[in-house]
């Protein structure tokens, strides 16, 4: 098969041709390197690149499979990893330069899974400095660009993992959801994207931006694809004191099923309708009534407090997020900057010569409004007054899940907007994540699966379903019958449709991000 052909296959399919022999793992850890060097000096979604560590994982796989060892089924499938997640060996930045160069001592446990059921890691990807942001713009070595127009953005803060998943890099990436990080870039670049049920996925070492918010997931171009990796990240972790002691639920299996005959589907009258772009409307409506065919009942149902949702996110997250960015005070590891014309500084001086200089827009405007937010006298009018909002959006989906199994609106209000279009706009920039951050607020699990393009624009439109806590499997049987109905009707899978990058170069003015921090081996 050439390079081509083995980066288009699913990674199910990638697991299966392994398995039989049909190639090695090395032969597709190749391939997939081959087409980083073709095709990242445009798209930008690697800050680092492992390819001696990725080469050495396959030939190990490829030795152990020739041997009869038992393997993991997705052992030998290559993996692209947010550099969120710490990695012993690799870089780990989360896209600031406050972190440029750090090399952790331990794996995140997400990452020790991955190593133990040995895909191979191809690098890992950029990020919105600290995940604070929603189109990867606010990322410290520069942008990503979403590869069905790399004028527009790949979504954020994850845009890094969607856009290697895009674009043929990977077959499968890890990501970190907060308000929307792995659905919203999933919507915008026709990819599928998996929130767990907060809890489902161990957060031991992510670096944390809001940590009551936080989870990790899977990212992927199919919904069955996406179930395997969910399945090997999930399950209870004795390291981190948030973790659900309770199997995974059984994604796989219903992946692979896609039943929805019977299931109660529940629109959410609060996110549709006005001010939804009309193509994203459309697609979402039609979705609705692939729905109905399949033998789902539609139900509307009110979920009045969503509208105080984005503000109630936006006083939570930068009181945490202080919180959590407090531990970078140029002591004990990171970047250290002595202030300028100071002969013998103190402490204080460092760190904040340090935090000036390695710290972005997005990140010190968050850590200012937190730390106001979390301030004598103003606790409880913003910190307190937030989290009450949280119970009771909490207690709107207790009360949707009432009437119905699911709930189903878009991912997104709109497609993918032109990179710097809502840079200086920080308001305009936090209504993207209107419809995901509920999910987040709630701690349920939620999903992003492409229903096609908008006609006005010919990107890619996502349909978010949502389910009860640890009824994760549900957003899957949803998801993979409308994914098999469309590409029914398509006859090949929406990607197909994505521009073919080939050897492209790089975008006209876009900096070198990866030029300080990328090993290509």
């Amino acid at each position: 098969m050439t390079t081509t052909d083995l980066t288009r296959l699913t990674a199910a399919q990638m697991a299966d041709g392994l398995a039989a022999g049909d190639f090695t793992s090395l032969q597709l850890t190749q391939a997939h390197l081959d087409r980083i060097a073709a095709v990242d000096g445009s798209v930008r979604s690697y800050l680092h690149v492992d390819a001696e560590g990725a080469l050495a994982t396959a030939r190990e796989v490829d030795e152990a499979r020739a041997a009869g060892e038992p393997l993991h089924p997705l052992a030998g499938v290559p993996i692209a990893v947010k550099d969120v997640m710490t990695t012993v060996g690799l870089p780990t930045t989360c896209g600031s330069k406050v972190l440029e160069g750090w090399i952790p001592p331990y794996d995140a446990t997400v990452v020790s899974k991955i190593k133990a059921a040995r895909l191979p890691i191809l690098g890992k990807t950029n990020m919105d400095e600290f995940a604070m942001g929603s189109s990867t713009e606010h990322s410290a070595y520069g942008p990503s660009h979403n590869p069905w127009d790399l004028e527009r953005t790949p979504g954020g803060s994850g845009g890094g993992s969607s856009a290697v998943v895009a674009s043929f890099q990977a077959p499968l990436a890890t990501g970190t959801d907060t308000g929307g990080s792995i659905r919203q870039p999933a919507s915008l670049t026709g990819t599928v994207g998996a929130k767990p049920t907060y809890g489902g996925v161990s957060r031991y070492g992510l670096v944390a931006l809001a940590s009551s918010l936080d989870q990790a997931g899977p990212c992927a171009r199919t919904v069955l694809d996406t179930a395997l990796l969910h399945e090997l990240m999930g399950g209870h972790d004795p390291r981190d004191s948030t973790s659900i002691d309770q199997p995974v639920p059984p994604v796989v299996e219903a992946a692979r099923s896609g039943d929805v005959s019977g299931l109660r589907v529940g629109i959410v009258r609060e996110l549709t309708g006005e001010g939804y772009q009309a193509g994203v409307q459309q697609r979402f409506d039609e979705a609705v009534e692939l729905l109905r065919a399949g033998g789902a009942e539609i139900v509307e149902v009110s979920c009045p407090h969503f509208d105080y949702a984005l503000g109630a996110y936006y006083l939570i997250l930068p009181s945490e997020a202080s919180s959590n960015l407090a531990k970078f005070d140029a002591m004990r590891y990171g970047l250290r900057v002595a202030p300028a014309g100071v002969e013998a500084p103190s402490a204080e001086q460092v760190m904040s010569a340090s935090r000036e200089a390695g710290f972005g827009d997005e990140v010190k405007r968050r850590i200012i409004l937190g730390t106001y937010a979390l301030s004598s006298g103003y606790y409880d009018a913003y910190y307190g007054q937030a989290q009450k909002v949280r119970t009771l959006i909490a207690r709107d989906f207790e009360a949707a899940f009432a009437q119905c199994d699911v709930l189903i609106s878009p991912t997104m209000p709109t497609t993918a907007f032109r990179l710097g279009d809502k840079l200086d706009d920080p308001m305009a920039m936090y209504l993207n994540d209107v419809a995901t951050i509920p999910a987040n607020l709630a701690g349920i699990p939620g999903m992003s699966v492409p229903v096609g393009l908008a006609p006005e624009d010919d990107l890619p439109v996502g349909l978010q379903v949502l389910a009860p806590a640890m009824a994760d499997d549900r957003l899957y049987r949803v998801a993979a019958y409308v994914e098999r109905e469309l590409e029914k009707a398509w006859g090949e899978p929406l990607l197909a449709n994505a521009p073919d990058l080939g050897a492209a170069t790089p975008a006209p003015g876009t900096p070198d991000q990866t030029s300080e921090t990328r090993k290509d081996g």
